[in-house]
């Protein structure tokens, strides 16, 4: 168990990752910050309440006021504006990175020894943005994206064959966005290649439906984005962090040479434990899934690049 787990942004992503963050009691105590006033002390004392009926002693507390993240052990910044339709995350780009700018170094500032998950999109910038302003080392600040997107590859997964999500593994990298990769060489149904189960047309409208899994459903909800599926894959994160389980999960980690990449956040298979994103995993990846990944990496360096010529980052 932490010492304090602190929430940047009370929204739905922000909220629903408390609820779960308390209900498995991850820290003695969860902290919750937003701009608007009242919102994340109404959340947190309302979620606070419901600690006699789900069993759990984690206090919880809310604010305007970032100090109440002060001395954190981690923090997840969930902040920034939410994708609308027919947008990308890339069209995110300026607004969210001065709402991150400005919680990165307030980070720094209260909680400088925090292991920090970024969630704001486009996640792999917001997370280079977030690095090169805290000046934290690397292994202390990765994205959740990986995690995500997995999950909804086997989801979809499931649904087409049947089998219970539990024995379905599956790796899904690259950037957060249009240029993810999933890998059907690394997908097993009970331990059967996904491509020995079905077609490999269908196997693709798999992947596809994986790379627009985050659009479908800010389709459907016409205002916002998801929440309950990002909650989730922050709170495994969070577990594999507080119960030290070094765990390999694709995160959105700083790449220095691994993949043939350098100086980019892109998601890639990561150990995780109470030391933060202890180590880059290198597969050995089909050469088109390599490929793949570094077009990926291509794309996540525009954004940097673009976000260097508006003047964030050096």
């Amino acid at each position: 168990m932490l010492g304090k787990i602190g929430v940047i942004g009370a929204g739905n992503v922000g909220a629903t990752l408390a609820q779960r963050v308390v209900e498995r009691q991850f820290a003695k105590e969860v902290a919750m910050v937003d701009i608007i006033p009242g919102f994340a002390e109404g959340k947190a004392l309302d979620m606070w309440e419901s600690g006699p009926i789900e069993g759990f002693d984690t206090k919880v507390t809310g604010s305007t006021d970032f100090a109440v993240i002060k001395g954190a052990d981690l923090v997840v910044v969930t902040s920034g504006v939410p994708r609308q339709p027919g947008q990308t995350r890339s069209d995110l780009l300026a607004v969210n990175a001065k709402i991150i700018k400005e919680v990165a170094a307030k980070i720094k500032d209260l909680a400088p020894q925090a292991i920090v998950i970024m969630v704001t999109n486009p996640l792999d910038v917001m997370a280079y943005l977030a690095l090169k302003t805290t000046g934290f080392p690397k292994a202390r600040l990765f994205g959740m994206a990986g995690v995500l997107d997995t999950a909804r590859y086997r989801t979809f997964i499931h649904e087409a064959t049947g089998a219970s999500v539990r024995d379905i593994t599956a790796f899904v990298l690259g950037g957060h966005g249009d240029s993810m990769v999933p890998l059907p060489s690394y997908t097993q149904v009970a331990g059967r290649p996904l491509s020995e189960i079905l077609p490999a047309e269908k196997v693709e409208s798999l992947v596809k439906r994986t790379r627009d899994g985050g659009g479908e459903i800010v389709k459907l909800l016409q205002k916002g984005s998801a929440y309950y599926a990002p909650s989730s894959a922050v709170a495994e994160m969070i577990d594999a962090i507080v119960h030290d389980r070094h765990r390999i999960l694709p995160c959105s980690a700083y790449l220095e040479g691994e993949y043939g990449l350098r100086g980019v956040y892109l998601g890639v298979p990561v150990r995780l434990g109470r030391g933060g994103a202890e180590a880059v995993v290198e597969f050995k990846l089909q050469p088109g899934e390599l490929e793949a990944l570094r077009k990926s990496g291509a794309e996540v360096s525009k954004d940097i690049e673009d976000l260097k010529r508006q003047g964030f980052v050096a």
